[in-house]
Formats: C-alpha cells, sequence, structure tokens
C-alpha cells in the first residue's frame, strides 16, 4: 500500500519536522505500506483562511496526481483540512483529512471534546469545520495559542521549547476541561507530532489525542475495505465527481495572473 501524505510546509521550512514526522509515520505504518510526505510551496506560513484557500487548490492537484502515479490513498496531513471534500470529489482514491479523523475518533473516546488550537485566527475556521462535519454537539470547544505555524516547529529537538508549549497548551486545555469536555485534540499536525514525545499525555484527566497515526490508519482501513468490499465515496451529492473535461480545466488553468 502506498500513501500520499500531504503536509502544508516544504522541506525548507519544514524539514525538522518533516524528519520527525518519518520517523512517527514509519512506527505507526502496517508492514507493506509506504507513506511519502509531500510538500506546498510556497508553504502554510500565517493563520488565515486566504492561505488555507491558495493550500487547498495544491492539494486538489496533489490528490489528482497521486491517484494518476498509483498511489493507494491521499492524507491531507493539517488540520485545516483545506481542500478536503474538494479532493474527495475528483478521485476515486480514499481521502481523508487529519481535522476531520481526529475529531471523528475523538467521539468514541468521550462524549465532548475540546480543540487547542495553535493562534486565535483559526478558531472560526475550526467552528466552520465542526458545523461541517456535524459535530456541534460532540466537539464544543476551541481554545487558542499563539504561534505562527513556523514558530512551533522551533520546539522540535529542544527539550525547554517543547515544555513551554506543553504548559501553554495546558493553560488553553483546562477551562475546556472544567466546561465538560473530555477528551483534548491539538489543533494542528505539529502540535500533535511534537506531544507525540509524551505518553500517555492528559490534560485534568482528558486525554490529548495525536491524530496523525488515526489518519494514518483511517487511510489504511479505507485502502482495505475498497479492496474488500467495494466500499467507495458517495457520488450522491458533496462529492459527486465532475466531468473529465472540468477536471482537466482546473489543473491546467493558470494559478495566478
Amino acid at each position: 500500500m502506498k500513501i500520499w501524505y500531504q503536509s502544508y510546509v516544504d522541506a525548507e521550512h519544514g524539514q525538522s519536522y518533516w524528519d520527525f514526522l518519518g520517523k512517527h509515520l514509519d512506527h505507526v505504518i502496517d508492514p507493506g505500506t509506504t507513506v511519502d510526505i509531500k510538500g506546498i510551496t510556497p508553504h502554510d506560513s500565517y493563520a488565515h483562511p486566504i492561505v488555507e484557500f491558495r493550500c487547498a487548490r495544491e492539494v486538489i492537484c496533489n490528490a489528482v496526481k497521486a491517484e494518476r502515479e498509483g498511489y493507494d490513498a491521499f492524507v491531507v496531513g493539517h488540520f485545516q483540512d483545506a481542500g478536503l471534500y474538494e479532493a474527495r470529489s475528483v478521485v476515486d482514491i480514499p481521502v481523508v483529512g487529519l481535522g476531520e479523523s481526529s475529531m471523528l475518533h475523538a467521539c468514541q473516546l468521550g462524549q465532548r471534546s475540546g480543540i487547542v488550537t495553535i493562534n486565535p485566527r483559526y478558531i472560526s475556521w475550526f467552528h466552520h469545520q465542526i458545523t461541517k462535519y456535524g459535530l456541534s454537539e460532540r466537539v464544543t470547544g476551541v481554545h487558542a495559542m499563539t504561534f505562527q505555524p513556523g514558530q512551533i516547529m522551533e520546539a522540535f529537538g529542544d527539550d525547554e521549547k517543547l515544555q513551554t508549549v506543553v504548559d501553554l497548551f495546558a493553560g488553553q486545555a483546562r477551562p475546556l476541561v472544567d466546561a465538560g469536555v473530555d477528551v483534548l485534540i491539538p489543533g494542528g499536525g505539529i502540535p500533535m507530532l511534537l506531544f507525540s514525545q509524551i505518553q500517555q499525555h492528559v490534560v485534568n484527566g482528558a486525554p490529548v489525542i495525536n491524530g496523525i497515526p488515526i489518519v494514518v490508519k483511517m487511510a489504511e482501513m479505507a485502502v482495505k475495505l475498497k479492496a474488500t468490499t467495494g466500499l467507495s465515496t458517495s457520488r450522491v451529492s458533496d462529492f459527486v465527481k465532475p466531468p473529465p473535461e472540468i477536471l482537466e480545466e482546473f489543473m491546467t488553468h493558470p494559478k495566478g495572473l
């Protein structure tokens, strides 16, 4: 099985993250599975919807490339899931997203979940995600730290900076637990990977989940289910496929002026 793992950074700006991510993925995948980490340039450098929108277009094109290059599944390794639904609507291989998979799995671990994101500008985006996924009664709160995406990567390989991020996360997580949340979700692949170094990570008794192995395992499961039962994406409404000429128009249209 071959999986395309779509990061929203690139090697130039996220090499330390990619190094940690590659080792983590090697540890969690099934025997016989390979995962190729792919980036986006310019990378996701600023917490704003317009950046997500730009990256989403690259993600959709890359999902098509992944299918054409023989990949079995496509992982959107970015909690904001920008481009997830659109990518799912243009390819026949399974497309799974870090944010959606994390929230859905959290529902099996507790009745109410809360997200702690890295930057306040993501709060409204996450609320839109929660509503789109139909989880407003299950994912009941979003709090934020104050990092730009690149800043938190400085904590990889630095125990002191790691502890600073852990403490800042806990400071935002405790009020969520006090309000009734019983599962905590770090709002981003970078903090998830950073916290993967902590075994049985909890804040006030609430488990802190790592969505990276969750999304990869969901991708592996989707591939296996498709192979054994034929189960695949519904084409009735949200994920109806466009005509081939419309897809080619999207793939070949100039990206800028």
